[in-house]
């Protein structure tokens, strides 16, 4: 891949950074040390790579956090949507920015709460959603036009992004300016999470139609996070994490120049989510090198001309499996050095986790504690004061390039596997590919998939870690070393049965009310579409306006694609 770093423009790169700094918008805030002391807004050599300049490993904007900090986007959901609302009004009105949805296992898979493979599952790991009438009360006093909202869901996610659409709509909300983020991403499902309702063609099909109609009617909306979380959560290595993430990001750009659309206007619309883990310096270089490959992939290969649609946005979440049931408070600790890697990184939102997560969703006092994390680092360390202040360090500089290595590596394995000859550093290949529909990159990660080879991978991964931690060549404290502790049993959040008795009881009451055969001739309506090659998203609306629930969107479509196995692998 080239190594260019940057515009052509006249004068030095100290030049060109202050030329676009002295442009940019600054926050009014003191941005001098705890001492006083003045410090600049980015340190470099006059002829290095600045903040704000391609390949943006340094950054996205000239001004770093000075111009406007990461946003405090705290996951959230459990028990039913009244609970969840409750929750939300808390987060936000104690500083936190945007809105980030948890749904339970049954939203997951497409399931209603009154399905019998809901039993007891309903509201335990995040919100029960079944209906557009849930996401009026999930989102009861919330201004969705002033306020963004991520999902994190992939399988149903676009049945539920629609849900939110209505919900939107009842409220008197410009659809048409919403902002946010849907996760949507399904080939980490079959890499990781393992959360699918059908094979990988349908899913795309349900993705690019999305795509299309969010350029389209949502602009600002981002309808696809592509999440390496799950895959580290799962037990990959950082760079695992980083190339299988990217991979299935440039998946997502074929899939969109496959339908025509133009790079520049629908790449802005994907997002990514991030895995902050407690090895330091390691994840700061992960995020670093993660906007440098991307960065030079959209420009050079797939011929995205503006900054946007070349720029790698990411929210991050601190570590779920680095926290411990043993001596839970380390948890504390754990999840502010992995949140400060992440805003040294250049995150554009975060999410910390609770101290109490381990065991149970979040206490409302361990969710504030979480939240006050975040808040501490922001207002407290200086670390917003200058843009990439760990750019230059022989040690990070070095990490990126070599996390940058492996993942490149690992984009070549991808690649041969679809049957292609070309390297990450067949530059010219890989764009005369995509100007062909080839899909080299598509094409090795439906191989990889259909192989097990990255659950293969993944598996292996997470075997070599365990293996040092019981030789205690890896330490966790509290749990393989300094063993000894005073800590007390923590009281815990536990959802009542109440909450699935309740929530079955709405539903059967919700379906009562509706005109049944005018929810099921629109249901039928859209499995109707998707025989054609007409965008699914319109008549899947009707479907939810007319009150159709997500386990029956879901099952229509699971009976017209059929269900997916995923291959034993061993």
């Amino acid at each position: 891949m080239t190594q260019d770093t940057g515009s052509h423009d006249t004068g030095s790169a100290r030049e060109r950074w202050q030329a676009s700094y002295d442009g940019s918008r600054t926050r009014d805030v003191d941005f001098t040390t705890l001492s006083g002391v003045e410090v600049d807004p980015a340190y470099g050599t006059d002829e290095g790579e600045w903040p704000g300049q391609f390949p943006y490993t340094r950054g996205l904007y000239p001004t770093g956090y000075r111009g406007r900090t990461w946003t405090i986007r705290q996951f959230a959901g459990f028990g039913n949507a009244q609970q969840t609302n409750e929750r939300y009004k808390m987060i936000l009105g104690r500083g936190g920015g945007g809105l980030s949805v948890a749904f339970d296992m049954p939203t997951l898979m497409g399931l209603d709460s009154d399905d019998p493979k809901s039993l007891g599952e309903v509201g335990h790991c995040g919100v029960a959603i079944d209906s557009a009438a849930d996401m009026e009360v999930l989102f009861d006093g919330i201004d969705l036009g002033q306020v963004t909202t991520s999902m994190t869901v992939s399988g149903p996610a676009v049945p539920v992004f629609c849900m939110m659409l209505v919900a939107a709509e009842r409220a008197g909300v410009d659809t048409g300016a919403l902002n946010g983020t849907l996760q949507t991403d399904i080939f980490k499902e079959y890499i990781a999470q393992k959360e699918w309702l059908f094979g990988p063609e349908p899913h795309l099909r349900l993705i690019g139609d999305l795509m299309e109609y969010c350029a389209a009617e949502i602009p600002a909306y981002k309808p696809l996070s592509v999440s390496g979380y799950h895959i580290r959560e799962a037990g990959s290595t950082a760079a695992q994490e980083l190339a299988f993430t990217l991979a299935d990001g440039f998946g997502y750009v074929e899939l969109g120049l496959s339908r025509g659309m133009d790079v520049d206007v629908f790449a802005p619309g994907l997002s990514f989510f991030f895995d902050a883990h407690v090895d330091f310096f390691e994840e700061i270089a992960k995020f670093r090198a993660a906007r440098r490959i991307w960065a030079r992939w959209l420009r050079d290969v797939y011929g995205a001309k503006t900054e946007k649609a070349q720029w790698l946005r990411f929210h991050t979440q601190t570590a779920g499996v680095s926290l411990t049931a043993q001596q839970p408070y380390n948890n504390v600790v754990r999840t502010g050095i992995e949140a400060l890697s992440a805003v040294l990184g250049g995150t554009n939102s975060l999410h910390t986790n609770a101290l109490d997560e381990t065991l149970a969703l979040p206490s409302e006092q361990a969710a504030e504690i979480a939240l006050r994390t975040q808040q501490v680092i922001m207002e407290e360390t200086g670390v917003v004061n200058v843009a990439d202040p760990l750019g230059g360090s022989w040690y990070v500089e070095a990490l990126t390039d070599k996390i940058e290595a492996e993942a490149n590596a690992i984009f070549d394995k991808i690649l041969a596997m679809g049957g292609s000859t070309l390297t990450h550093d067949d530059v010219e290949g890989l764009a005369a590919a995509a100007r062909t529909g080839d899909d080299p990159m598509t094409k090795g990660l439906l191989q990889g998939i259909e192989s097990g080879w990255f659950m293969s991978e993944i598996a292996e991964a997470a075997f070599q870690y365990q293996v040092a931690l019981e030789k205690k060549d890896k330490r966790i404290v509290g749990v393989n070393c300094h063993e000894e502790s005073v800590t007390h049993d923590l009281e815990i959040l536990r959802v009542s049965h109440e909450v699935e008795v309740e929530q079955v009881r709405l539903l059967a009451e919700r379906r009562g009310r509706r005109d049944d055969a005018a929810a099921s001739a629109a249901v039928q309506r859209m499995v109707e579409v998707g025989r054609t090659d007409d965008n699914m998203i319109p008549a899947m609306l009707d479907a939810v306006r007319a009150e159709a629930t997500l386990g029956e969107i879901c099952d229509a479509l699971r009976a017209e694609w059929g269900v997916y196995r995923e291959p034993a692998r061993f």
